[in-house]
């Protein structure tokens, strides 16, 4: 596939993130193309779920049924939302409506990718982004080089973002401490390996859910070669040393090194150039949060950036994606950080994590762990005493149809329950007005803005998020 002259958005990183990214600035009417410097869409191990937040999103696509069903065989009973330092998270919190999407990263990028095709959105791969220069984009490839012209560029090339680098943006954090090791396997049996989370003298140990995937934590410092290839004897040689057993691997399908380097961008933005995802903020992967994080940037972001594309924004729409999604990152990146402290392989943590997990089984640290672990307990500041003001809308029948349904239509939403429809009337022009059980005015990324009965702050809300009337 060849590059136009010019677009309104390049997306660089064929990833999940990406690939979300440009769907939901297709929504927004934005000539937009992904470009990916690898040739084919990668297969390695890396995330093994979407958060509840992410998967209510994706229900408002109508992408929720598309992603396949795992084995969930090592889990007793309904699976728990995620894990705290391999301590499982079992009961959550109220605004926590839908289970994660319990899928490898790989499928979850085999679904967004059938998704932006159906859209007509071009992924060029094999195609590496080595300049930029205002609007001019130097893009390398088999052929040679390209110069095309974007009027913004989003950086969603993960955590050694080409974008980031080239645009000079701060990226200020944490050093590695650790290795860790991810891989699908084929173990020699007797497989002397349990299911679960495991923690031992020398780090952590990890089997399942699935039956070849084994992760290993080790704390002896980064791994010196972090750009190797992981082979066989490495991983079953960290096997070995994790667990003091002589597990045998007799071949190895994927697998990747990982640290917990935590870092996260100054900015989100400089001029015309934008990051996302793993590429604005990497921190270890323990619990899922990557992934969540990820698809929450490209959802606020998407329709943002859209509507400044396309004149429709006002003025100072798109900062407030930086002032919304950097708290939320922050705190992920300090909450992975505490679970690193609690996993480490000595006597004083040994007693800090039997404290943790028995506060973990009362009901009330266990809600907050969840809301903490899931980015509900940050919801986006909102000029509305709305219980649900700030968070991602609960679904509900809106007629005969469910809320979620609805917003499959792009762009923003108000759900009209006055009796004389005067809310539908300030709206009018500015969003899809629909009759509901209750007034609500929803942002395309399905993020409530205003509830109520105050007609004064629905006007508002509306100047703040889709401009005069």
């Amino acid at each position: 596939m060849e590059l136009k002259d010019s677009y309104d958005v390049m997306v660089v990183g064929a990833g999940p993130v990406g690939l979300f990214l440009a769907g939901e600035l297709r929504r927004g009417g934005v000539d937009v193309v992904v470009v990916e410097r690898l040739a084919e869409r990668s297969q390695q191990i890396k995330a093994g779920s979407v958060g509840p937040t992410s998967a209510e999103v994706f229900d408002q696509r109508g992408l929720l049924d598309a992603f396949p069903k795992p084995d969930l065989s090592m889990f007793k009973g309904a699976p728990p939302l995620g894990h705290f330092a391999g301590l499982w998270v079992l009961r959550g919190a109220p605004e926590l409506r839908t289970m994660p999407i319990f899928a490898q990263q790989p499928d979850v990028e085999a679904v967004l990718q059938t998704y932006v095709e159906a859209m007509g959105i071009p992924v060029v791969r094999g195609h590496e982004v080595t300049g930029l220069d205002g609007e001019r984009v130097t893009v390398e490839h088999d052929g040679g080089a390209t110069t095309v012209r974007a009027k913004y560029v989003v950086g969603c090339d993960g955590g050694r973002s080409t974008i980031r680098r080239l645009a000079g943006f701060g990226f200020e954090g944490t050093e590695a401490t650790i290795t860790g090791r991810q891989a699908l396997v084929e173990l020699a049996e007797p497989n002397p390996l349990q299911k679960g989370w495991h923690r031992t003298g020398t780090g952590m140990v990890v089997h399942g859910p699935g039956p070849q995937r084994v992760l290993t934590v080790e704390f002896d410092g980064p791994p010196a070669d972090r750009d190797r290839p992981l082979d066989r004897e490495e991983i079953e040689a960290s096997l070995r040393r994790v667990t003091g057993t002589d597990v045998v691997v007799e071949r190895l399908l994927t697998g990747t090194r990982w640290t917990d380097n935590t870092r996260q961008a100054i900015s989100y933005r400089t001029s015309n150039v934008l990051l996302a995802g793993d590429a604005a903020h990497v921190h270890p992967p323990f619990g899922g949060q990557g992934l969540n994080l990820g698809f929450q940037d490209a959802a606020n972001l998407g329709w943002k950036l859209a509507a400044t594309v396309t004149g429709r924004a006002p003025e100072g729409l798109l900062d407030t994606y930086f002032e919304e999604r950097a708290p939320v990152a922050a705190a992920a990146l300090a909450n992975t950080r505490a679970q690193i402290a609690l996993m480490r392989p000595d006597p004083q943590t040994s007693a800090l994590r039997e404290l943790f997990a028995e506060l973990l089984a009362y009901d009330e640290p266990n809600v907050h762990v969840s809301r903490l672990m899931t980015g509900v307990d940050r919801p986006y500041p909102m000029a509305s005493d709305h219980p649900e003001a700030g968070r991602v809308a609960a679904d509900r029948p809106v007629g005969d149809a469910r809320l979620y349904e609805l917003l499959r239509t792009p762009g923003g939403l108000l759900l009209d329950a006055t009796a004389d429809g005067a809310a539908g009337r300030i709206a009018a022009g500015r969003v899809r007005v629909e009759p509901g059980p209750e007034s609500l005015l929803i942002r395309p990324d399905g993020i409530v803005a205003w509830g109520g009965e105050d007609l004064g702050g629905l006007e508002k809300a509306l100047e703040t998020w889709f401009g005069r009337a």
